[in-house]
């Protein structure tokens, strides 16, 4: 394939472009006003033209190469022409000199277009015409909206065909001119054109041709006039086509003569990047419910997306939707660039040129990160479901002097003044989190009393997480709840025996958040997370262990401003997302086209509503605690060699005593510098260190070293074989290794003392993804400059060479030493960089410790279960996820690779902060592409306009790919996962770190994302049949009680339906029945769960693509509305059969249709007639109910269609 390139593309329509247009309006118009009812202010709602465009593309005679491209034309003077000039380095648009007119008389692209084609006779250049309409909506729409909307809507006007290789190539370094063509004539796109009566008659008797001379020069034709040339010619550079997206432009590219970017220098410049095919001007999607689940669908990379645009006048402006953008095309607009690259485009002939990304980012259908969108958390309950409420008799939250916590209202803004907090004198905080009930919301294809049993789980601040155990939902038979209000559950704890707890209703769980937990400095950090932050809530169905939906509070009621204590009722939506694929009805001839003619459908439901009042108490603090904290607060990133004080007293050099020694070093290094740290971890005073538990602690530590030495001893036992070649049986070798003369063990004994003499120790708190900061204060100690290397025996500390980084770290952690430029000499062989020191100089070298790897193990899926004797105020706390602790030595060795210091660093783990958890379902075995959508950086940005183009992410896995891409300021930015499957029904964690520095100090936030891998099923059906499927559930080692739930109850049922034994290693086929009542694409879940032990077993994906049925019949009633009286109907049935059968009759709305007899029996031939009741309506409007005649095995033998106007 050869590219080629089209320039000064111009297109003249006849008379004139400007009554051309205006033509086409009083028709268009006119056609408008005699299809509706005249209005007083039709006169001023017109239809506009909004964008002309041209697609050009390839055509080989059956379909197109590749999709036409989409260009926008813009009108322009007769005698102004696109033109390129080389001695120039930007293009300019020259008026000739015959141009007397300065009115817009043709359309022109003020840029070059590539198209890539071979040699062929076959081949040829389709044009095609279109125009951009912008329509009024008016009230024969059905839609709400102001005389100011309009929706946009398509028309082809020409088309054209030019063969450039059926004769001799007579068009090289000539105009082309093409003749048009419109009317009803066949065309290659398959479209209906536009022709006036004038048009017809002229272009009646015009003929397509392939010659680049004027075919009877006519001024009654309408004409496209271009250049083409080819990439193996020399020609002029021509002006770029420029991206614009939506709202802003992407920054030009500016090209550079430098080496580095000569290899990847294109053949041809891609004047024009090839566009998806359509331009962005208000076409899109209909808007849905912004979504901010956590849950996402088993199959995102598989949603296609529309190619192509029906025209409708209903397609608004305002639908546009960043958030269930499923169904909008990632189109991008071709606009004018005036402005060149450089004098002159080189080529390249060789092969093997790079292929240039287009600007198009992947879809993946983004999952929406909790920004500025939180689930609603006011009270949407009446005042009759609040009194039965808190008629259960929950725990009161009391201060510490036993009065109740103030009420704050979470419908009102919460003030926050840092300095209020900080100076308040109850510095301790008991925060409470109480459970108190759960209001159901029935959906579609669930039952009405699901759930019955919950649990919950989530994360609060770097505390562990949380499940807990199971709740009870309680209904009173006092109350009888209205038929359109639900009563909200009281929740009760499950004992572990299954028996409902009789004590307080309820689950409350504390958190007690003080000095003694609080790092240095930390609690600033913590206040500010209460501020701004908000906690992420799981609630499961404790019987099936399905994922009911999520919920996030905002955590800034649990500030206490001044106050003893406060308290804050919450009503949260509990959410889920369920995605949905439309089955649209194609003809036979475009099934090809339904993977890119149909898009996933994001829908957020609404499955329950969660009470929980939070509080927080506030106490004193310990003043013994508040003085070690005050002295831990000192805490400075330098770090300073000690001076050595002592010398060596004589002895044994045995290795039993260089331990002790080195034991007894360490021992007083702790006391001077790391006792006061660790002490306070523990709640210990210096102070309070008797001489007794001094001793105590030398025998420990007596002990441990005597354990030690077994161990060398066992170790030397083993190494027989190196006993063996010296000649030595083992015995011997351990005592020449022990033995205090021994020459070896001298030196290494003077070798370890003069190691731990140098040797400096760092105590370093660290988090994942935060880089801690230090400074190493390094002295030559010799009258000769030295130049020292810096060894590191781990990746994750690491010493900073870059002297904007260095700077940066020292300002935010003000450290106020004398920074050094190009202070280091890196090389690539090198074990590490070097520095140069004069006699007895001192240096800071600067050193970053930094991890993004952690522990990602889980617990188990399932509730968890309260020991015997424990109250309800209790929950399980897991294990948290937090970096490894290890211990990393920093050697500075110089010249003749001596160590000149040590500067051990003893890594200290803490956990991290959860900003959000996300939960996906995919099936097994296959990579997870996902998308997860950034929140807004609004603090970043106003300080820093440029702080988008900083945002990086970081994944704790290593295995996963994670990425983002900067985009144009004003546009979302997502994060792509691609994540590797694992067996079902395994769960995979990991962490994403998201920052928006440019050095990663700390990232501004985490998320936790679990990936639910399922055995995929795929089952293809019909709406309202049942169909068959079956699954296979193998035993493994034990024999288990195991049960099966679903998802939807009321379209799938499974056999054996209750509780079965599962013997080891054994088999069981489990049945499934399959009976949807809505057409599209959709994902439903299967468990097994091990009775048992509460744990999830096995389980399945179910993707169901369920098609319309054949329509027998079709039926229209008319219903009045709003009187509240329903309406009677009789259809008539004929058994087709000659034999007695028994009949079922389905509807997919049951609230809008219900039948006189859900079942009938009739002989051969016979007739039955089928009564139908119609619910009553309180708004007008229409409604099609489909009618389903099912036989006993529940497959449709007749379905009707009734379509209901309510009026």
């Amino acid at each position: 394939m050869t590219p080629f390139t089209l320039d000064k593309l111009t297109i003249s329509l006849q008379p004139s472009l400007e009554k051309f247009e205006s033509l086409l309006l009083q028709l268009i118009n006119a056609d408008c006003q005699n299809t509706k009812q005249p209005e007083p202010e039709d006169a001023q709602q017109t239809v506009v033209i909004q964008e002309r465009r041209l697609h050009v593309g390839v055509h080989n005679g059956w379909c197109f190469l590749d999709k036409p491209q989409v260009v926008v034309l813009e009108p322009v003077a007769s005698g102004v022409r696109g033109r390129t000039d080389s001695t120039s380095k930007k293009s300019m648009l020259v008026k000739d000199s015959s141009a007397t007119s300065s009115r817009p008389q043709m359309l022109g692209l003020r840029s070059s277009l590539e198209i890539k084609m071979a040699n062929n006779q076959a081949l040829a250049i389709v044009f095609q015409l279109e125009y951009v309409f912008s329509a009024p909506i008016g009230r024969e729409t059905m839609l709400s909206a102001t005389s100011t909307s309009r929706a946009a809507f398509l028309q082809c006007l020409r088309w054209g065909i030019w063969c450039p290789f059926q004769e001799p190539a007579h068009w090289k370094g000539k105009e082309v001119q093409l003749v048009l063509q419109g009317g009803a004539k066949p065309n290659p796109l398959g479209v209906m054109v536009y022709s006036t009566e004038a048009s017809v008659q002229t272009h009646s008797n015009a003929a397509v041709s392939a010659s680049s001379t004027v075919q009877e020069r006519s001024e009654a034709k309408d004409v496209i006039r271009f250049w083409l040339f080819s990439s193996l010619e020399k020609k002029p550079s021509s002006p770029r086509v420029s991206l614009r997206t939506k709202q802003e432009d992407v920054p030009r590219q500016k090209s550079s003569p430098s080496p580095s970017r000569k290899q990847i220098t294109p053949t041809s410049p891609p004047e024009s990047p090839r566009g998806p095919g359509l331009s962005l001007s208000q076409l899109a999607a209909t808007s849905r419910y912004p979504t901010i689940s956590h849950s996402s669908s088993a199959l995102p990379w598989q949603q296609s997306f529309p190619s192509l645009l029906h025209p409708s006048p209903l397609a608004s402006a305002h639908q546009l939707s960043h958030v269930a953008c499923s169904a909008v095309s990632n189109i991008t607009h071709l606009e004018m660039d005036l402005q060149r690259e450089g004098d002159k485009m080189t080529s390249k002939d060789e092969e093997g040129d790079h292929l240039q990304e287009l600007p198009f980012t992947p879809i993946h259908a983004p999952v929406i990160s909790l920004g500025a969108n939180v689930p609603s958390s006011c009270s949407v309950s009446s005042r009759s479901s609040l009194a039965h409420l808190f008629s259960a008799g929950f725990p009161e939250i009391l201060d510490c002097s036993g009065q109740v916590a103030e009420v704050l209202d979470p419908t009102e803004p919460m003030p926050f003044d840092p300095q209020r907090e900080e100076a308040d004198l109850l510095q301790g905080n008991l925060l409470v989190f109480e459970f108190l009930a759960f209001t159901r919301i029935p959906g579609a294809g669930g039952e009405s009393d699901w759930p019955r049993n919950i649990y919950v789980t989530f994360q609060f601040y770097r505390f562990p997480p949380v499940t807990s155990q199971q709740l009870k939902l309680l209904t009173s038979d006092k109350v009888r709840p209205k038929a359109n209000e639900a009563l909200p559950c009281v929740l009760a704890t499950i004992n572990k025996d299954g028996s409902v707890n009789t004590g307080s209703p309820g689950l409350q769980i504390q958190f007690r958040v003080d000095d003694d937990f609080l790092r240095p400095r930390e609690k600033r950090w913590f206040l500010r997370h209460l501020a701004l932050h908000t906690m992420h809530i799981d609630v499961w169905d404790s019987d099936s262990l399905l994922l009911i939906g999520s919920t996030a509070m905002e955590l800034k009621y649990l500030l206490r401003q001044g106050k003893p204590a406060v308290q804050a009722l919450h009503e949260l939506e509990i959410l889920t997302t369920d995605y949905v694929e439309e089955d649209t009805l194609l003809p036979d001839a475009d099934q090809h086209l339904r993977s890119t003619s149909t898009a996933m459908t994001v829908y957020t439901i609404v499955r329950g509503r969660l009470h929980i009042r939070t509080g927080s108490i506030g106490c004193p603090a310990d003043p013994s605690r508040k003085r070690a904290a005050d002295g831990i607060s000192s805490y400075s990133h330098i770090i300073t060699p000690r001076e050595v004080t002592t010398t060596f007293k004589g002895g044994s050099l045995s290795t039993r005593n260089i331990l002790q020694l080195n034991a007894r070093n360490t021992a007083r290094e702790h006391r001077l510098d790391g006792e006061p740290v660790l002490l306070n971890r523990n709640g210990i005073r210096a102070q309070d260190i008797t001489p007794e538990a001094q001793s105590l602690n030398s025998d420990s530590r007596r002990r441990k070293l005597d354990c030690m030495a077994a161990v060398h001893r066992l170790e030397a036992k083993e190494n027989t074989t190196a006993a063996d070649v010296t000649g030595l049986n083992p015995a011997t070798q351990l005592i020449r290794e022990h033995q205090p003369s021994d020459e070896y063990s001298k030196a290494e004994g003077i070798a370890n003392m003069l190691s731990q003499a140098i040797t400096t120790q760092h105590l370093l708190y660290a988090s994942l993804g935060s880089a801690e900061y230090m400074e190493f204060v390094l002295k030559n100690p010799f009258n000769v400059p030295q130049t020292i290397t810096i060894h590191i025996d781990d990746s994750e500390l690491s010493v900073i060479t870059d002297t904007e980084e260095w700077r940066y770290f020292k300002a935010i952690t003000k450290t106020s030493t004398p920074l050094e430029e190009n202070m280091f000499h890196v090389e690539e062989a090198a074990p590490g960089p070097r520095v140069y020191l004069r006699p007895k100089e001192s240096v800071h070298i600067p050193l970053k410790y930094q991890s993004f790897l952690c522990n990602h193990t889980i617990s188990v899926q399932g509730p968890s279960f309260l020991p015997t004797g424990k109250g309800s105020q209790m929950a399980k706390k897991t294990l948290s996820n937090i970096i490894n602790a290890k211990i990393i030595k920093v050697t500075f060795r110089a010249e003749d690779c001596k160590p000149m210091a040590i500067c051990q660093v003893n890594v200290e783990p803490t956990p991290h902060v959860v900003d959000q958890t996300f939960r996906l379902y995919h099936p097994e075995l296959c990579f997870l592409k996902k998308a997860i959508r950034l929140p807004p950086w609004q603090g970043s940005t106003a300080e820093d306009p440029n702080s988008c183009s900083d945002i990086s992410v970081h994944c704790s896995d290593p295995n996963i790919v994670c990425q983002t891409r900067m985009m144009v300021p004003g546009e979302p930015q997502d994060v792509y996962l691609k994540v590797p499957g694992s067996p079902s029904p395994h769960i995979k964690m990991f962490f994403v770190m998201v920052f928006t520095d440019k050095w990663k100090a700390a990232p501004s936030q985490i998320w936790q994302v679990y990936v639910h891998f399922l055995e995929r099923v795929d089952v293809s059906c019909v709406t309202g049949q049942r169909t068959c499927q079956s699954l296979v559930l193998r035993g493994k080692q034990a024999v288990r009680k195991i049960k099966c739930f679903l998802s939807h109850p009321k379209e799938i049922e499974v056999d054996p339906a209750g509780v079965f034994v599962l013997p080891p290693a054994a088999v069981q086929e489990l049945q499934l029945r399959v009976q949807p009542w809505q057409a599209g694409s959709r994902f439903l879940y299967v468990n097994a769960v091990d009775m048992d032990q509460k744990r999830l077993f096995a389980a399945w994906l179910l993707c169901l693509s369920v098609h319309h049925p054949v329509l027998s019949k079709a039926f229209e009633v008319s219903v009045p509305a709003g009187n509240g009286r329903g309406s009677s109907r009789k259809i008539t049935y004929t058994n087709p059969y000659t034999s007695t059968r028994m009949f079922f009759l389905r509807s997919d709305h049951p609230d809008l249709l219900q039948f006189r007899e859900d079942k009938f029996q009739i002989g051969g031939g016979e007739s039955y007639t089928i009564g139908l009741r119609f619910a009553p309506s309180q708004s007008s409007g229409s409604a099609e109910i489909l009618v389903y005649v099912n036989n006993s095995e529940e497959k449709t033998e007749e379905t009707f269609c009734v379509k209901v106007n309510y009026s």
